[in-house]
């Protein structure tokens, strides 16, 4: 008796355990909804939380595995899960701790099916939460369900897509500006009720599309518009705060009782219209201008390849320097994103990702609310330090869609990055493909069109494409005499010869072709290092031969007794590569030339322009270029060296790596000894010629101020082109700009 007892209680209790798992495994019943919250870098990352019993918590990192992750990610609508991390890295949740010892196969339809300790047992702390990284693709035809009551709240918003549908006037209009918005949920496009439709929620869609913010529109013409069509409205309003970079960060407002037309019966579907920033208005005069300095900007984005991307760099007494990633977040990102023109944050990246920059760390551990006018109005540790250029925090801003790679392609290559360039023209009345005439083609040009196609940086401009195969139809030239300054968004704004091309080569096998990159190089001259060599000496000619063979000196040493002196300003050259793939030169081995005076071979003929000039910018002493072996001298803790130039070795300079020229080699100088005593400019521009692609030419060129009293020379004051703001112009013309002397 007391045998069959015990049966039936190891029954009761598994039935009650049976009980408990399918009310686990059945997400109706558990009846849960999810978010993605924190501290976030891009929008569709976060800190996993769940909405259960009336109240948000979040889930521990205990046994959680890529396969929680994707079926996280897919009941949140997107394609797959990238990655997942532990640790509360988006930062620590508050409330209960709902999952614990989580474990998923991958093919569950909700977290609520997967096995774990049940919800609200769990050992965890919020320093476990666990956080997720989904693939920021949406699943075709997803519809968003809402598993609890009308009175939950923090829901965020879950669709498949949005756009702004512009009116038939409009649609031709780049950028598109103006329009109904719509979204998708269930595979199909719904309007919004505009009933409970906010200024801030506009403003998080214009930021989406690209633009710095939002402006009132024709009310009356697009309610006459909506009278006259069929509507499908979406069930649900939206309330954002305005500080989202994201629809899918703000929250879901009530559910809207659908009645067909009569739905939004005291309304009409809700109509965006967004104030491009000035690099994509139609006119100067529509452009974005509330916090855009003209004068002088306060914030700047370098080292990136597409316009809207880069290394953050603020103006702090006259010099820029960079920002530390501590807490480097979206919402600073996109302050920092409108500020410029340009549309909410897209990712707040961390560690460097578009290269070092150099000078001082200007702020550290910022907090902006994301409501501020400039990055400079946010909150930050003043006291903070020890950050260094390796934790140099950048963004991708959100752009608007102007189509600009619809009219360019590269043609025959052996991969999406490289191959002949083609333009779409207009000839005779109708478009047409053809080619660029390669005349004059260089690094500059093919820079732009790399940006114009998305596809990075160049690494190589090529004048002559027989190598890859285009279409025959496309061999005519509609391009030619095109010359780029390298900040252009496409191609046709850059100069170039009209609708009567000049190309005496022809297309076909002489036509422009590039290849791209998504990384580059960075070279920066070390200043302190050339105020602290600077020095003079005299030397005589009987020993300066073999640099005279080599042009190192001035003119007047063709003329000169072989027992005279020459007056040299000596002084050494560090140059370090901050960007984010070594810089190789782009001639090969065999076309190596050896220089007597190194004892070595040259693989950059003309590597670096040493030049003194006075006051106004004028020569006065002849400078040379300087041809250069490019080795790894000296490399960063943990990097290995891998050029030299001994032994015919490979040449170039690493990243975290610098190459130095020391003052006391051959032709480390400038041949001063026809200039009189006075005030005047040193200038060393490094691949002046823009031989070789990099990330950032600003800071190519390094000026400083000399005195020299006819025995002795001081130099002081070196500056980086670009480090300085626009009030040291006056005292170094051309600094700010990096304006050399046209190729």
């Amino acid at each position: 008796m007391l045998h069959l007892v015990s049966i039936h209680c190891v029954s009761f209790a598994l039935l009650l355990m049976w009980t408990q798992c399918s009310a686990q495994s059945d997400s109706s019943t558990a009846g849960i909804q999810l978010r993605l919250a924190g501290e976030k870098r891009k929008h569709y990352e976060g800190r996993l939380e769940v909405f259960y019993n009336g109240e948000w918590g979040t889930v521990c990192d205990d046994d959680f595995t890529i396969y929680a992750a994707q079926v996280v990610c897919r009941e949140l609508g997107f394609l797959n899960a990238d990655s997942w991390s532990p640790s509360a890295k988006y930062g620590k949740g508050e409330g209960r701790i709902w999952l614990d010892n989580v474990h998923c196969t991958g093919g569950e339809k909700s977290l609520a099916q997967c096995e774990s300790n049940g919800f609200g047992v769990s050992d965890c702390k919020h320093s476990e939460d666990v956080g997720v990284v989904c693939n920021q693709k949406r699943i075709p035809g997803f519809k968003f369900i809402r598993n609890q009551a009308n009175s939950i709240e923090g829901v965020t918003v879950q669709v498949e897509d949005v756009r702004i549908r512009a009116t038939y006037s409009h649609r031709k209009r780049i950028p598109i500006t103006e329009g109904f918005l719509e979204v998708k949920d269930g595979g199909k496009w719904r309007q919004i009720c505009d009933e409970e439709w906010t200024g801030m929620n506009s403003k998080v869609i214009c930021g989406m599309y690209g633009f710095p913010g939002e402006k009132r529109f024709n009310n009356r013409a697009y309610k006459l518009l909506a009278n006259r069509r069929k509507k499908n409205y979406w069930g649900f309003s939206v309330n954002c705060t305005g500080n989202e970079a994201n629809l899918s960060d703000c929250k879901m407002g009530r559910e809207i009782e659908l009645k067909g037309n009569s739905t939004c019966g005291r309304g009409m579907p809700v109509v965006v219209s967004c104030v491009p920033g000035r690099a994509f208005a139609p006119s100067v005069s529509m452009g974005f201008r509330k916090a855009y300095r003209v004068e002088q900007p306060l914030v700047r984005l370098r080292g990136g390849a597409m316009i809207g991307e880069g290394r953050v760099e603020v103006l702090k007494n006259g010099v820029w320097g960079t920002v530390c990633d501590d807490n480097w977040n979206i919402r600073a990102a996109t302050v920092v994103c409108r500020e410029l023109g340009f549309g909410s944050g897209k990712e707040a990246l961390s560690g460097a990702r578009m290269g070092q920059g150099i000078g001082p760390v200007h702020m550290n551990e910022v907090e902006c609310s994301g409501f501020e006018k400039s990055l400079t109005e946010c909150l930050f540790n003043r006291e903070s330090v020890g950050c260094s250029h390796e934790e140099d925090a950048a963004v991708r801003c959100h752009v608007p869609a102007m189509g600009f790679q619809n009219r360019l392609r590269l043609a025959g290559g052996r991969n999406p990055y490289e191959g002949r360039v083609e333009v779409l023209a207009e000839r005779n009345g109708t478009l047409q493909w053809g080619t660029v005439c390669s005349d004059s083609w260089g690094t500059m040009e093919a820079m732009v069109v790399c940006r114009q196609l998305g596809l990075g940086f160049a690494s190589n401009a090529f004048q002559e494409t027989w190598y890859w195969q285009g279409d025959s139809s496309s061999d005519a030239v509609v391009m030619s005499g095109v010359r780029c300054s390298g900040t252009e968004l496409t191609l046709d704004q850059c100069l170039h010869h009209g609708k009567h091309t000049i190309c005496p080569k022809g297309g076909g096998r002489f036509a422009a072709g590039v290849s791209c990159t998504q990384a580059a190089p960075d070279l920066v001259l070390n200043a302190p290092v050339v105020e602290q060599t600077t020095y003079l000496e005299d030397r005589p000619m009987y020993a300066l031969q073999c640099a005279h063979e080599e042009s190192c000196l001035s003119k007047t040493a063709d003329k000169a007794d072989p027992s005279s002196y020459r007056r040299l300003l000596r002084f050494s050259s560090q140059i370090h590569n901050n960007g984010l793939s070594d810089f190789r030169p782009r001639a090969a081995h065999h076309s190596w030339v050896w220089h007597e005076c190194h004892r070595h071979y040259h693989s950059m003929e003309v590597f670096t322009h040493y030049d003194l000039m006075s006051l106004n910018g004028t020569k006065v002493a002849e400078g040379h270029k300087a041809s250069f072996c490019l080795e790894d001298t000296y490399c960063d803790e943990g990097i290995q060296k891998r050029y030299e130039c001994a032994n015919f070795g490979a040449q170039g300079i690493t990243v975290g790596c610098w190459d130095t020229y020391r003052h006391d080699i051959d032709c480390q100088w400038i041949d001063i000894t026809d200039v009189k005593p006075g005030d005047y400019i040193l200038q060393i521009v490094i691949n002046p010629n823009y031989e070789v692609a990099e990330s950032d030419y600003t800071n190519n060129i390094m000026k400083c101020r000399s005195r020299y009293d006819g025995q002795r020379i001081w130099t002081y004051n070196c500056r980086i082109g670009g480090s300085m703001s626009s009030e040291t112009d006056d005292m170094f013309p051309g600094l700010l700009t990096n304006q050399l002397s046209h190729r």
